[in-house]
């Protein structure tokens, strides 16, 4: 299946620089999908922007409620009103900082789902649940626990000790995650376990990218700190496999 480079703006951006990021990353590579993820205010200015072309956006959260009285949050419709056709759920800096458990986030991708918005739902352990042996454990339980039976989406693992660190873990180590995550994935869902991307995150940039997506059951990345240069976020997806 097609890679799937997602860049995950975080809180970074800016409205004037919209314009000729946009102008930049419309060179997208044929052979992978792109998209971009910037805060939910710079949405719909990106999504005027990449109009016609096959770079697509998306958010990086939204509530688990269609609407209601949820100060500072958003709704998984308005987004797509917005102009997103996908969001970024379960992200470690939303469980560790928010408080988010699995059930808010298998909330928020029936929400997200039910509003035409294609989930991407993060796992991934820390670095003291690998040095304990951990690591496979708590990335099945948050699987298991984040996606409904029926889910429809993608996954990507995280590990949280290799987001913004510059470490990434060995190609031999991201296999095996993968391989794992795909066997719960058809243990969880059955059949339709076989058609879910997982996407792998962490200190992905143009140098190691090629050697990260070529690694089985590896269907793309979500990209972070390098996703801000378009530059960047373009020599990442050219590194994708062609199919």
């Amino acid at each position: 299946m097609r890679q799937l480079i997602a860049g995950n703006w975080k809180m970074h951006g800016t409205l004037a620089g919209v314009a000729a990021y946009a102008a930049a990353i419309k060179a997208a590579p044929a052979h992978a999908d792109m998209l971009i993820c910037p805060p939910s205010p710079l949405i719909e200015p990106f999504a005027r922007a990449l109009a016609g072309s096959a770079v697509a956006v998306g958010a990086q959260d939204c509530h688990g409620a269609p609407q209601g009285a949820h100060t500072g949050d958003v709704h998984a419709p308005l987004l797509r009103d917005a102009g997103a056709t996908h969001v970024i759920l379960g992200h470690s800096e939303r469980r560790e900082s928010h408080g988010e458990t699995n059930a808010h986030v298998q909330a928020k991708v029936q929400t997200a789902v039910a509003a035409r918005l294609i989930p991407i739902v993060c796992v991934g352990e820390s670095q003291a649940q690998r040095d304990a042996g951990e690591a496979l454990h708590v990335v099945k339980s948050q699987l298991i626990h984040s996606l409904p039976a029926d889910f429809t989406g993608v996954v990507a693992y995280e590990p949280i000790w290799a987001i913004g660190t510059g470490l990434t873990p060995t190609e031999d180590d991201v296999a095996a995650m993968h391989g794992a995550i795909r066997a719960a994935l058809l243990d969880h869902l059955g059949d339709a376990g076989g058609t879910v991307k997982i996407l792998y995150g962490g200190s992905v940039k143009p140098g190691n990218a090629a050697s990260l997506l070529g690694q089985p059951e590896v269907g793309g990345a979500l990209v972070g700190g390098a996703s801000l240069k378009p530059e960047d976020l373009l020599a990442i997806a050219a590194a994708a496999p062609r199919g």
